[in-house]
């Protein structure tokens, strides 16, 4: 997916030995329609080479501050502009304190401080230099200055010691640019979603469950993410990552699903229910597997599953809700009837035949106002709409103060 399309990020490398992820960052942007343009520190060069960063980009990497390449002879100017952010990756201990100070004694320094876009930096350092108070004075000043920071994360680093401080993956790194471009239309308010199957167990081997893959209510979930919310992610079985940033709790049936659902319903300001849960659970679940005889076929009683959405809905102080339907047939017919049977304001529909297990769909908004049409798209792009058309719907719906 090209999210990143004509989007012009300018890289920086300080010395680190994250150089190494510089490469494959570069490479993620570039899959995502940005046009990347390098610039080292002389102590970058020591762990990985221009040579690597220009292959890699197609574009000549810039380390010299007198660099002629540029007609007037200015890249420090020049590389900024037209540029829709600067991102440092890795940003040393001491490329940030040059940061904080506006220090300008290199080609990359003195860059961020001519700067006429954004400046984004992702630190990358020993644990003990990203716990030293000095360190975190200068994060708290680069904040405060209007500069982004991502991360860092936390894990094993290359000296051998464990903690906080290594450079976040490039594959998380590139969910913060993207998310840093998305308009902050959720900022501030929690989202609860559920997304995936359920799986109702007939015996020890065997469940009752749906093709639901997970796509959409995962890409809602990264969606609302980007919009600036805080996400948790109540998820059914599904071979889909987490989305970097969304909080997931895995649950198996959809009796565990209304469980966490409903404990962790407290402070949520939108509910977004768009799981396929089972319908139906098995009455009488065989304690032993079922064996085949040849003679005769099991019997299996089934009794109603809870309607987790409805019951939600119901709450006095409940969040704002919104709905899913997937259907084969009278989408428009069934939808309606769903969304006023469930109680709740806004509900989601799709004929489930023409977008199961793929990678693009179209859906149809119903609310108050009627029926809503999305073009076919991505589903990640259908989830940024829909987020947009939530947040309109969701602010609309309280009283101005």
């Amino acid at each position: 997916m090209q999210d990143l399309l004509d989007k012009r990020i300018v890289l920086g490398l300080s010395g680190g030995i994250a150089c190494y992820k510089a490469a494959d960052l570069v490479r993620r942007l570039i899959e995502r329609g940005a046009q990347v343009d390098v610039v080292m520190t002389e102590a970058a060069t020591r762990f990985i080479t221009p040579v690597t960063m220009q292959a890699l980009s197609g574009r000549p990497v810039f380390v010299d501050a007198w660099d002629n390449r540029v007609h007037n002879n200015m890249a420090h100017i020049q590389l900024s502009r037209g540029a829709d952010a600067i991102l440092i990756a890795p940003a040393s201990a001491d490329f940030m304190a040059k940061l904080v100070q506006g220090r300008a004694d290199d080609l990359l320094s003195t860059l961020c401080l001519a700067r006429a876009c954004p400046l984004l930096v992702a630190p990358a350092m020993n644990r003990e230099m990203w716990l030293a108070a000095p360190t975190q004075r200068n994060v708290a000043q680069l904040t405060q200055d209007g500069i982004e920071i991502f991360g860092p994360g936390s894990g094993e680093q290359a000296c051998g010691e464990t903690g906080d401080g290594r450079m976040l993956e490039p594959l998380q790194i590139v969910a913060e640019l993207k998310r840093f471009f998305q308009p902050k239309l959720l900022a501030g308010l929690r989202v609860l979603l559920t997304a995936g199957p359920t799986v109702e167990p007939i015996d020890p081997v065997r469940v009752l469950s749906n093709r639901s893959s997970g796509k959409t209510g995962y890409a809602l979930a990264e969606a609302a993410w980007e919009a600036g919310a805080s996400v948790t992610l109540i998820s059914g079985p599904t071979s889909l990552p987490c989305p970097f940033g969304v909080t997931r709790l895995n649950v198996d049936t959809a009796q565990q699903m209304r469980d966490v659902v409903m404990s962790h319903l407290s402070g949520q300001d939108i509910f977004i229910a768009v799981a396929a849960v089972a319908d139906w659970r098995i009455q009488n679940i065989s304690s032993e597997k079922i064996k085949k005889d040849g003679t005769s076929t099991p019997e299996l009683n089934f009794v109603a599953n809870p309607d987790i959405l409805a019951e939600v809905a119901a709450q006095q102080t409940g969040p704002w809700c919104v709905g899913f339907a997937a259907e084969t047939e009278n989408l428009s017919e069934f939808a309606h009837a769903k969304r006023l049977r469930k109680g709740i304001p806004m509900l989601i529909g799709n004929l489930a035949q023409h977008v199961m297990d793929a990678d693009h769909t179209t859906v149809t908004i119903f609310d108050d106002q009627g029926e809503h049409v999305l073009p076919k798209e991505t589903k990640q792009e259908v989830a940024r709409q829909l987020i947009h058309a939530i947040a309109e719907r969701f602010k609309q719906s309280k009283p101005s103060r």
